[in-house]
């Protein structure tokens, strides 16, 4: 039982990689998604790939998937009928929020509607203070009524979000063993549970997207655990968190909206991965799909995680890779819009029917359609031949809208390309320029299945020098799955001033706080069976200022000792050096003279699953010499087109070095080498490609005119 195999569901086409650790062979495989059971094609794919690339099902010992059905049923409004049960006056809550618009200057648009009606939203009158004690116990018989009523409503779910929950959550408890004893069998969720974070509009919003995402996360986890189970009983099945890391199966049926951004997250481990075998620890990671692009920035092998986020206009707040996600992906649709001008994406010709020259009934102008029409796109089809692309349905879905701007297909193809590239250039800005660092001083990650194809023209805009393409570039999230830690996280919020001249003592509060946490993460590892010397924990702090609104977070290392010692917090005086060092970071300047306190102390459980040095090297072995398969017409530019070599990746070699014009092929991306560029094949097998005559466009640097 070696293999492992990693599953990444994505809009167009879902992603197989499968590793074995024993002989760091691997296996990479993708297949059309399904979008109206997305689990239908990670069972099909599984076999397909055991059947097809000689993996013996009985070998696998680990299944490692990364999901986007919460996102989608967030998005589509296709969770289940809720009921909320709240604290006495707090019934209107969701729909009052922050009292701020989604647009500041668009008086029309408003927040979306609570998901929970408010007929299905029930009052108790109970009330916990603001220093954890009871103001109000609960009377039990209340609940009769509340029971009876949420029976009525016909509510598949049930969020129970009482004030100051995260301080004592008896009352939730209570309430949800009163709901039991009632008779109530949905799934509950408590927000002391899902986030015992203060702040009382953002949990209850966390709260209640993972009660609605409960019912829909219970039918797509339960049958695709009974499907895998008949062809691999001695696999686990481990879900991917926003988070970076896995959890059960049973922990993703209780907190599903842990799950509400993990697609993206898991492309950036995979890149860590990735940079880590040639030894670029600075990258920006561009993951393009079918749907969207996902930007993200890693530092020194580290990528960073945010606490804000919002999915489909509700906010979340919970632990999650920050990726920067923008509509520009091969399925994007090209369009007119009021003002007269051409527009690429959000919207998405999607897997179904998908671009028009898959040839299944799409027949709006995509970016893939653009590629193809460009050249840069093999006629031969995606996925080694096995799908094949239509040119003429690709040129019949432009001539519209090169007839609008009376142009010719050519041009207003690469005109769409060149807003794709906008459009990402803006996302990496996002990431990089309005948070303090130089994308001139990193390297340029592409990856996805469009990704290579695209990131010349956005590495050119920002001024980046060098760009770098894994082995495996349209299977990288699925790379990343396998190499991801089981992970949990522990809050408690605990506000508590910090002065420099305080006596060390009185961190006391904040130890026995630490200490809490490490004891109910020694619980979970041992629910989980892992071994002692395999856990690692991760200290950190939300800090501030005195009367500032927003916290930033502190790391502290692993600073909680053995099992039976009491973690001993850094000194005052050193928590307030690492919290100014961090403003400066943020915000370009600190205060030393200002009052400065904790709000929340996180402690990070993780166990690493499988010892993955390196994957390079594992796959099949290169030819002698790179010989080019073919020589095709591309467009680079709106002059003529460039007779192009083009090279499968598997003939690539180690220090194999390649001068562009050029185009790469292999089974799940195109690389595209422009003129002028060079490329070379590192000791990982990742394509390092050197862009040169910044400044100027590919086609001016080699002397041919616009």
């Amino acid at each position: 039982m070696s293999w492992l195999i990693g599953v990444d569901v994505g809009g167009t086409f879902t992603d197989f990689f499968a590793f074995d650790l024993n002989t760091r062979q691997s296996r990479l495989y993708k297949r059309p998604s399904t979008p109206e059971n997305p689990a239908l094609a990670i069972v099909l794919g599984v076999q397909e790939l055991c059947g097809e690339l000689g993996v013996d099902a009985a070998d696998v010992s680990r299944i490692c998937h990364g999901t986007t059905v919460a996102t989608n049923a967030l998005i589509q409004r296709k969770g289940g009928r809720l009921a909320m049960i709240t604290t006495k006056g707090f019934r209107d809550l969701l729909e009052i929020g922050r009292q701020t618009r989604p647009r500041m200057y668009d008086l029309q648009t408003d927040n979306p509607p609570p998901l929970v009606e408010r007929q299905d939203r029930f009052e108790i009158d109970e009330r916990i203070s603001a220093d954890g004690s009871a103001r109000r116990n609960i009377d039990a018989n209340e609940f009769s009524d509340v029971a009876e009523r949420i029976k009525r409503s016909g509510a598949e779910a049930c969020a129970v979000c009482f004030l100051f929950s995260f301080l004592e959550p008896g009352h939730e408890q209570q309430a949800a063993q009163a709901l039991r004893a009632a008779g109530i069998d949905v799934p509950l969720s408590l927000s002391s549970e899902v986030h015992p974070e203060f702040r009382e509009y953002e949990r209850f919003s966390t709260t209640v997207l993972n009660a609605y995402l409960q019912p829909v996360m219970e039918r797509y986890l339960g049958y695709l655990q009974g499907e895998l189970g008949n062809s691999m009983p001695q696999a686990p099945v481990g879900i991917f968190q926003s988070s970076g890391g896995l959890m059960s199966v049973q922990q993703a049926r209780r907190f599903p909206i842990r799950t509400a951004l993990s697609g993206p997250a898991a492309g950036v481990l995979g890149a860590v991965q990735s940079g880590r075998e040639s030894g670029r620890g600075r990258l920006i990671g561009l993951d393009m799909g079918g749907t969207s692009a996902d930007i993200c920035l890693i530092e020194d092998f580290r990528h960073f995680v945010s606490y804000e986020r919002d999915v489909a206009g509700f906010p979340i707040r919970l632990p999650s890779v920050d990726v920067h996600t923008v509509g520009a992906g091969g399925g994007s649709v090209a369009w007119f819009d009021r003002d007269g001008l051409l527009k690429v994406g959000p919207k998405s010709a999607g897997a179904d029917p998908g671009p028009a020259c898959y040839g299944r009934g799409g027949d709006q102008a995509t970016v893939t359609d653009a590629n193809l029409l460009l050249g840069r796109l093999s006629p031969r089809g995606l996925l080694g031949g096995r799908m094949e692309l239509q040119r003429a349905a690709a040129e019949q879905s432009f001539q519209p809208l090169a007839a609008r701007l009376g142009f010719s297909v050519t041009r207003t193809a690469l005109g769409a390309l060149d807003i794709v590239t906008a459009n990402m250039v803006r996302a990496v800005r996002a990431i990089s320029v309005e948070r303090g660092h130089d994308p001139r001083e990193y390297v340029l990650m592409p990856f996805g299945g469009a990704g290579p194809l695209h990131a010349t023209a956005a590495a050119r805009a920002l001024g980046i020098a060098e760009m770098l393409v894994p082995a495996a570039p349209g299977i990288l999230c699925a790379q990343g799955l396998i190499v991801s830690d089981l992970k949990e996280q522990f809050t408690a919020t605990r506000r508590q001033r910090i002065a420099a001249a305080n006596n060390d003592e009185d961190l006391g509060e904040l130890n026995d706080v630490a200490d809490g946490l490490r004891q109910r993460a020694e619980r979970w590892f041992d629910d989980e069976g892992i071994a002692r010397d395999d856990r690692r924990h991760t200290l950190s702090l939300d800090m501030r200022y005195v009367g500032q609104n927003f916290e930033l977070q502190v790391p502290l290392g692993d600073v909680l000792g053995a099992e039976s010692e009491q973690p001993q917090l850094p000194t005052a005086k050193r928590l307030l050096e690492l919290f100014f060092d961090a403003h400066e970071q943020q915000y370009g300047f600190h205060n030393p003279d200002d009052a400065v306190e904790v709000i929340t102390v996180r402690l990070v459980a993780s166990a690493q699953l499988a010892a993955i040095e390196r994957i390079a090297g594992s796959l099949p072995e290169s030819a002698p010499e790179p010989e080019p398969i073919e020589q095709r017409p591309v467009y680079f530019t709106d002059a003529d087109a460039v007779s192009t070599p083009v090279y499968r990746r598997s003939s690539l070699r180690c220090g194999d070095r390649l001068d562009g014009p050029a185009v790469i092929e292999q089974l799940d991306a195109t690389t595209l080498l422009f003129p002028g560029d060079r490329l070379t094949v590192d000791e990982a097998l990742n394509l390092s490609i050197e862009l040169r005559n910044l400044g100027v466009s590919p086609g001016e640097s080699t002397g041919e005119s616009k």
